[in-house]
């Protein structure tokens, strides 16, 4: 019988899919991830976008990963990433860290590396439970960048930050509808960018959806 951490398991989590209700024009987002391996060793497969509703592909991400396990919750990540949206398609190595923090903090913290530039992006959300089907999961994502990307109307420094606070209800582990708000600002030259172009700076709305995972 084989020791089960050399055992090869596959993990799929589609984290949020959901309808955002807001100003200006509603739209689709997906935030979704799947691995296959063992305990130690996992291929790993990121995907991340938005939609408008009757509309085009806003921001659409991509990425493909090796992850080792070197420490007890905690996930080395080397690979690519792709961006198709927005603008044109961009290219990055990735090296990140992704695991369970004190306190059973979900935490991502990932960097990016295309030419000169160099990004960097950091994610965290924990999940409080009410009752025993019952969670609110409040969440926060930062991004910024060693220096801007006019063409995809992103600045250096700090590009964005994005709060969103969900409250699911657990059908089975498995499956959780939820409903929840969501709140992003751009910032910096990201901000400027956005003003010079006519775009809004801040965006907030309701969000619906559902949280599945294998």
């Amino acid at each position: 019988m084989p020791v089960m951490d050399q055992q090869i398991v596959p993990f799929l989590l589609l984290d949020r899919l959901e309808y955002r209700l807001q100003k200006g024009q509603n739209a689709l987002g997906w935030d979704a991830q799947a691995s296959i391996g063992t305990d130690y060793n996992k291929a790993w497969l990121k995907s991340e976008g938005e939609k408008a509703v009757g509309g085009s592909t806003e921001q659409a991400e991509t990425q493909l990963l090796y992850a080792r396990l070197i420490s007890p919750f905690w996930y080395l990540q080397v690979g690519a990433r792709n961006d198709a949206r927005p603008g044109p398609s961009r290219n990055y190595g990735v090296l990140a860290i992704q695991g369970l923090a004190p306190y059973w903090f979900n935490v991502e913290g990932s960097l990016f590396v295309r030419g000169g530039e160099v990004a960097g992006r950091f994610e965290a959300e924990y999940d409080q439970k009410i009752t025993q089907r019952w969670v609110l999961q409040p969440r926060a994502e930062t991004n910024l960048s060693s220096s801007s990307d006019r063409a995809r109307g992103l600045g250096g420094g700090f590009r964005d930050v994005e709060l969103g606070l969900r409250l699911r209800y657990e059908i089975v582990r498995e499956v959780a509808p939820y409903i929840g708000v969501n709140w992003s600002r751009k910032l910096g030259s990201t901000a400027s960018l956005a003003r010079q172009q006519g775009d809004s700076v801040t965006s907030r709305g309701v969000v619906a959806g559902i949280r599945v995972w294998y």
